[in-house]
């Protein structure tokens, strides 16, 4: 029998390549993260830092709380990485509970700071808010007018967000894609899309942009799943195939497990992108290298000596 089945595999040995094995290396990638609350977490912040920018990614972004509850902890992070790394780092700005001057002395500072790169969200509302976002009397009402304001003060090159399963509070898909536009128009580079686990929808979600005249990089945004029942509480409209809810089942209290198959099932995933067209990949890290370091390695990309 083992006879046999080497026979087959010298007749045919295309049939057992990975489908990893002819990606040519011509990927780019971006990793987002998150300022630390604690020491714990600064020292882990600080290890997948270490452990991914050998990859050498197009940039970093550090996000930015609800109502600026971490911009100080945002600004130390970011200017740390300029200091102490060869990254470029990419600052989240959001609209809420600020003033236009607030603002404008935020975006000083990150361009005094050497910082030439801005995440320009509205972002999310705080509780006390009870969900909804208010406009700061003096602010901006929108992410489109923030990166207006932010194109006006200095030369950034700004990334926005995009929704490919259409963002909760859209009125709808078209109104959803019409916002994108309006901030693509007003100075913004790229669009990094919320994480999705349907190739389909984000695709879709390519066809209806190109047909709205949006031609900017609209990079997926990928989050490799760490613990599947926050992914569902953090999913909102974001389908989840049941293929990969059946991937993910039994191991909730098997942490090692869920890892390796979270890393296979997103690099499956980027793989079909890839096979799509995509090139250039955002990953969610959650200040953990392992998962995304993992799926990078399937993609081809590989380290740089003195990155």
């Amino acid at each position: 029998m083992t006879d046999v089945i080497e026979a087959e595999r010298s007749a045919n040995p295309a049939a057992n390549a990975s489908p990893y094995s002819d990606l040519p290396g011509d990927i780019a990638v971006s990793f987002e993260f998150f300022p630390p609350k604690t020491e714990k977490m600064d020292s882990q912040l600080w290890e997948a830092i270490g452990d991914l920018a050998p990859l050498v990614p197009s940039f970093v972004s550090v996000t930015y709380g609800a109502g600026g509850s971490t911009r100080e902890r945002t600004h130390a992070t970011v200017s740390r990485i300029v200091r102490e790394t060869n990254l470029k780092p990419a600052a989240h700005l959001t609209c809420v509970a600020a003033s236009k001057g607030e603002i404008g002395e935020i975006a000083d500072q990150y361009w005094d700071a050497g910082v030439r790169h801005i995440v320009a969200l509205r972002g999310d509302p705080p509780p006390a808010d009870g969900g909804r976002f208010v406009p700061h009397p003096d602010g901006y009402a929108s992410a489109a007018e923030l990166v207006a304001g932010l194109k006006a003060r200095h030369d950034f090159e700004i990334s926005v967000a995009a929704y490919p399963e259409v963002h909760p509070e859209a009125a709808s898909a078209a109104h959803d894609l019409d916002n994108l536009k309006r901030k693509l128009d007003a100075g913004a580079s790229r669009a990094i899309t919320q994480f999705f686990y349907s190739t389909d929808a984000y695709f879709r979600f390519l066809d209806k942009a190109l047909a709205a005249g949006i031609d900017a990089p609209i990079l997926p945004g990928i989050m490799p799943v760490t613990n599947f029942a926050a992914i569902r509480r953090m999913s909102g409209n974001t389908e989840i195939p049941p293929a990969l809810e059946t991937l993910f089942e039994g191991l909730e209290d098997r942490p090692g497990p869920r890892a390796l198959v979270a890393a296979v099932a997103a690099a499956d995933l980027c793989r079909r992108l890839y096979d799509g067209g995509v090139r250039n990949f955002h990953f969610y890290t959650l200040n953990r290298a392992e998962q995304t370091y993992a799926v990078c390695q399937l993609l081809g990309v590989r380290p740089t000596e003195n990155a």
